[in-house]
């Protein structure tokens, strides 16, 4: 491994960590000794990252922090560009746009060896499906951000409609179908709203009272425990 890639492993090593990380617990993680980590730890800091911390007593990168212009494994760009194709394709026409978007603005700082290894990628993204939503994803995900309640009428599979006024928290994209995730207010549960049976989708000012993390950590517990317990 090259110096300049050792460097940019330790950079990677402090985001992961939020809070203060040792010395050696980061040389342990990287395969270097001590000294060399110190080292790269005063390079880093005399080209401006802002790392604070010092010897025994951990080290943490500030957030915000932006990496200067990047070096990609194979797969790495192959998931890059897999992972922006995909979403290109997606009908929530914002999210589309802003997936080659930001292919681009990570193509532009790429060396130019890498930068044709990303247009020559042969991983191939299939047409989307038929399924087509009458509402605008950008609005659900645009709740979920800002933690707002919905309003919109749900017809489900058995054709039955109803009104409904929810706290959504998450939005799965399924080959064939979107997932809106959220607490229903008439359920008094979890529920989940297929994208192409919403209608009349209403963003609403209403803060809907609890923590979208809160929601989606019990909401995963939920998956792990079988039915009959929840009833």
């Amino acid at each position: 491994m090259s110096r300049s890639e050792r460097l940019l492993d330790l950079i990677q090593t402090l985001r992961r960590h939020r809070m203060p990380v040792s010395g050696q617990s980061l040389a342990d993680e990287l395969g270097i000794s001590i000294r060399t980590l110190y080292r790269d730890i005063a390079t880093l800091q005399g080209q401006g990252a802002p790392i604070d911390g010092e010897a025994g007593l951990g080290y943490v990168l500030k957030p915000g922090f932006m990496l200067p212009p990047l070096m990609f494994s194979d797969e790495e760009i192959e998931a890059i560009v897999l992972g922006s194709r995909w979403v290109a394709k997606q009908p929530d026409s914002r999210l589309s746009v802003a997936a080659v978007n930001a292919l681009a603005k990570i193509a532009s700082v790429l060396p130019d060896d890498l930068r044709e290894d990303l247009d020559a990628t042969a991983l191939l993204v299939g047409p989307p499906s038929g399924t087509v939503e009458g509402i605008d994803l950008g609005l659900v995900r645009q709740a979920i951000r800002n933690e707002r309640k919905l309003d919109f009428f749900y017809r489900d599979a058995g054709g039955a409609g109803s009104r409904r006024i929810v706290w959504p928290f998450a939005l799965g994209f399924f080959d064939k179908v979107r997932v809106v995730v959220a607490w229903c207010e008439i359920r008094q549960d979890f529920r989940h709203f297929r994208a192409d049976r919403i209608a009349e989708l209403k963003t609403t000012d209403l803060r809907y009272p609890r923590r979208r993390q809160a929601l989606l950590k019990e909401w995963r517990a939920t998956l792990d425990t079988p039915r009959q317990e929840r009833l």
